[in-house]
């Protein structure tokens, strides 16, 4: 896609931070803060998270990361676009590269989680294969949480 660059970057990156802020901020206005389920980023095996900054036309416009969850599976994180470069393909290339990304890892299935109140977020994953599983992991006791998974 013209104009698109995916690049990794590491967690401190002010791109990354930048959009992070924006994707809480979306997600504040949404859910109260009990129910946003971030990143660790002091956690000391925050290193072993794969981190993407799209960039469209040199502006950073989304983000999204892998974190592994088990042995077969790595759990997508903090994945976002800007609202104004939402439906321009921009979060089709950045899923499918994290996808690549994780498949070239070894890993069998990515998980995920969004919430109810993410209808548009839900609709682009099942859009894009991710079927419905039980919630799992710090998902399993909050009601809001809707878990996919797809196998790679």
């Amino acid at each position: 896609m013209e104009g698109l660059a995916l690049r990794n970057v590491s967690p401190d990156h002010v791109d990354l931070q930048k959009l992070i802020r924006h994707l809480d901020q979306d997600l504040l206005q949404r859910y109260p803060q009990e129910e946003i389920f971030g990143l660790d980023f002091s956690d000391e095996n925050i290193s072993e998270v794969s981190f993407l900054v799209a960039y469209w036309n040199g502006i950073p416009v989304g983000c999204g990361a892998i974190k592994p969850y088990d042995k077969h599976s790595t759990e997508l994180k903090r994945f976002f676009v800007e609202e104004p470069y939402r439906n321009k393909g921009i979060a089709r290339e950045l899923l499918t590269e994290l996808e690549m990304r994780a498949k070239s890892m070894n890993f069998r299935s990515m998980k995920l989680e969004a919430g109810e109140a993410q209808p548009e977020a839900l609709g682009f994953y099942r859009k894009h294969g991710y079927e419905a599983i039980d919630r799992f992991g710090p998902y399993q006791d909050n009601e809001s949480s809707v878990c996919l998974e797809k196998q790679l």
